[in-house]
């Protein structure tokens, strides 16, 4: 897992002293902000942009235009990345998120041409503050649409949201997450400070990379390998498991639920939350460390939440936590080692037993117990899997029909 020491970061609305009356998009753009603070010297904090009282560091929005979505002043010095985003930018929306006097912006991209909309659950819930919202979205020609609900995935993180207009709209092309390759060309598209049509490139730093973020939306179940153990319920927020793609495109609060598009403009994954440098008291920004959804987990998810309004996940049905190497210091976790399992779940249907360590998952090498638990929470309830693991020295291989999450609440 990929461990960072400190507090785990969110840009949270801050109340004002008295509840606004219902402002336009372009109004609340102007009261926004994007500080995020914290007293770690690295910091883990999702991306979406915040509104906050007068007086504080206010962006002048009103004098700020929205620029031409794609600007080609001299065709002959075109690059890649001007063709990824004049293929991708029609597809990506900022997004404005407010309920009473607290609100938030970040970004989404279409899924198809009637108007759903793929976007992240910490965006659309204002993190975890509010389960009716109002959403409006603004398209990268400038139009502004009100938008729905129509579900969230807090595990992973996704929602999808919908607007009804008298016109079609361009969904997002979607590429295989599981074909792509550490230093691949990748531009990121979204609304980072609120600023629409925004694009920055970079690469693919790292694939099957594990983050661990806290979560006011979350599910009391979401962070358990194996579903034994649930969060404290008196807690406001509870932690998740992530695996994410890494990269070093610029990506910074407002590019949350954005896209990371493949030189081909295709979606790769769906930007979600960066680490930052930032000390107590200062403003987080990008340090070339972000990372995003994989599409194939984002496109199974925003399916099964068009379809039904809710994602399904699996379940293992076993307690894990970090196995170490007991002749090292420690510092690494080696495996997920079996705590207990679930009598009648999966893990135990399929012979695994207390004291094993599991070291793979469908070929995936598992390190550690958060990496393991996002592993099994990116599949759908009912899933074969593949497992491999150590017992008295011995690796072995089975395979395992997975249990649904949804039995444990």
């Amino acid at each position: 897992m990929n461990q960072f020491n400190g507090q785990f970061l969110y840009d949270v609305p801050q109340a004002q002293q008295t509840a606004p009356k219902k402002l336009t998009l372009k109004q609340r753009l102007a009261k926004r902000t994007t500080l995020l603070t914290g007293s770690a010297a690295i910091a883990l904090g999702s991306i979406v942009g915040a509104t906050v009282g007068g007086g504080v560091a206010v962006f002048a929005f009103n004098y700020i235009q929205s620029p031409t979505p794609i600007v080609v002043n001299n065709a002959d010095s075109v690059t890649w990345v001007t063709a990824a985003a004049a293929v991708a930018q029609p597809s990506v929306v900022t997004i404005s998120v407010s309920s009473g006097a607290d609100g938030g912006n970040g970004s989404g991209e279409f899924l198809t041409e009637d108007g759903y909309i793929l976007t992240n659950t910490h965006v659309v819930t204002l993190d975890g503050a509010t389960a009716d919202p109002d959403i409006e979205v603004k398209t990268y020609d400038g139009h502004v649409y009100s938008a729905k609900l129509v579900g969230t995935d807090p595990t992973n993180d996704l929602a999808v949201i919908k607007v009804t207009a008298n016109t079609s709209f361009k969904p997002i092309k979607f590429a295989d997450s599981d074909k792509i390759n550490v230093g691949d060309n990748v531009v990121a598209i979204g609304a980072p400070l609120g600023l629409s049509n925004t694009v920055t490139k970079g690469i693919v730093s790292a694939l099957n990379r594990t983050i661990q973020v806290s979560s006011a939306a979350a599910p009391d179940n979401s962070g358990s390998g194996g579903g034994l153990q649930l969060w404290n319920q008196q807690s406001s927020a509870r932690p998740i498991n992530l695996d994410v793609i890494q990269t070093d495109a610029a990506i910074n609060p407002g590019n949350s639920g954005g896209a990371l598009v493949n030189d081909a403009g295709e979606l790769v994954g769906v930007n979600v939350a960066i680490a930052s440098a930032a000390s107590n008291g200062g403003q987080a920004g990008s340090i070339g460390v972000g990372f995003a959804i994989p599409s194939n987990t984002a496109k199974r998810i925003a399916t099964e939440i068009m379809k039904t309004g809710k994602a399904s996940h699996a379940l293992l049905g076993a307690l894990v936590s970090d196995a170490t190497n007991s002749e090292a210091s420690a510092s690494f976790a080696v495996g997920a080692l079996v705590e207990e399992v679930t009598p009648g779940g999966a893990a135990q249907l399929a012979g695994i037993k207390a004291g094993d360590i599991i070291v793979s998952f469908n070929k995936r090498a598992i390190a550690s117990s958060g990496e393991l638990t996002a592993a099994v929470r990116q599949q759908p309830a009912g899933a074969k899997a593949t497992i491999e693991y150590i017992r008295d020295g011995k690796k072995s291989t089975i395979s395992v029909t997975l249990g649904d999450a949804a039995d444990l609440n």
